[in-house]
């Protein structure tokens, strides 16, 4: 079972940087970017999530709050995280159960680049959920996603 736009956003809790545990539910209230991506320190990954955090001040002005997430363990996150200054927090999905949830997973099992942007009531208004994860939802795509919720 895949979710879709339409859907409620299934809640999780997940492990992440700061040494903080975040929910989904913690952002009950606000737009939240759910951003799925294959791993730490890979090139594509890396491009996108440097894109985010340049940028974040265009989700911040929608109130939107960036979850990043991947199946890296937390000290990877942090390394990650640190080398970068990311300003938002990378959640460690390390079982890979958030992504099942939200039907990232390739067919080997393996983490799709993703987005997912769920609106201020907990339901998703946007899923984007890519075959090859050689490119990314630019913010322009996600911010006119937030703008209609």
């Amino acid at each position: 079972m895949s979710i879709s736009v339409g859907d409620q956003a299934p809640n999780f809790s997940l492990p992440g940087t700061a040494s903080k545990s975040y929910s989904l539910s913690d952002y009950s209230g606000k737009p939240v970017v759910l951003v799925f991506y294959p791993g730490d320190d890979t090139p594509v990954c890396t491009k996108q999530l440097n894109t985010y955090n340049n940028e974040l001040s265009e989700f911040e002005q929608l109130e939107a709050q960036v979850l990043a997430i991947s199946a890296q363990d937390v000290t990877s996150h942090e390394e990650f995280s640190g080398k970068h200054g990311f300003k938002f927090p990378l959640l460690a999905d390390v079982n890979k159960e958030v992504a099942s949830l939200y039907g990232t997973l390739g067919p080997l099992g393996f983490p799709r680049r993703s987005v997912f942007v769920v609106d201020r009531q907990g339901k998703i208004v946007y899923a984007h959920r890519a075959l090859a994860g050689l490119t990314f939802r630019s913010v322009d795509d996600i911010t006119a996603a937030i703008k209609k919720c």
